[in-house]
């Protein structure tokens, strides 16, 4: 089984894919986790790498290689914004949405996240800042925009749920497979 979580910053998908990794017993992996190191590697904050990666394609390329090998490996769950781009043929294909200032609360206590800031404003700001060269980058790159609700199995709104009842939702699809 291979599930692709994927979604907006914050909305829950490095923590939901870990929780529903080990409820079912799979491997996890993270395009978020590793566009971390890179950032932390090169010693600056996600948004100053993305901005770059809009230049330098090498850094999406390297992400999205990490993507493509797994396409011999079965029984993951991954999460990434273009990993049901990457893996169409994933079991089940899931969008994580919430609103922007729950988002913006959940990465600014984020233990990984370098995007601290004590004004929710500024850091929606941010937020809203990388996802554009995100999504830039992507329609430049694959001619894809991963907000487009065609490339999933299951829409859910993160906002006023917990992680139990974002894994019981993603379950109840799963048992349908």
């Amino acid at each position: 089984m291979i599930i692709t979580l994927s979604g907006k910053a914050g909305s829950g998908k490095s923590t939901i894919a870990k929780e529903l990794a080990k409820k079912l017993k799979l491997k996890h992996y993270s395009i978020g986790d590793l566009m971390r190191q890179i950032a932390k590697g090169k010693n600056m904050p996600l948004n100053e790498l993305s901005r770059i990666a809009e230049k330098d394609k090498s850094i999406d390329l390297e992400l999205d290689k990490k993507t493509i090998w797994l396409r011999d490996k079965n029984d993951f769950v991954i999460d990434g914004r273009l990993t049901s781009y990457f893996l169409p043929y994933a079991d089940l294909k899931v969008f994580l949405d919430c609103k922007d200032k729950v988002r913006a609360e959940r990465i600014s206590k984020d233990k990984r996240s370098d995007e601290k800031s004590k004004n929710i404003n500024e850091l929606i700001k941010k937020i809203k800042q990388r996802e554009q060269s995100e999504r830039k980058r992507y329609k430049e790159l694959y001619k894809i925009d991963y907000y487009d609700k065609k490339l999933y199995d299951l829409m859910i709104d993160t906002t006023n749920l917990s992680i139990d009842e974002v894994i019981e939702k993603i379950m109840e699809s799963v048992s349908k497979e």
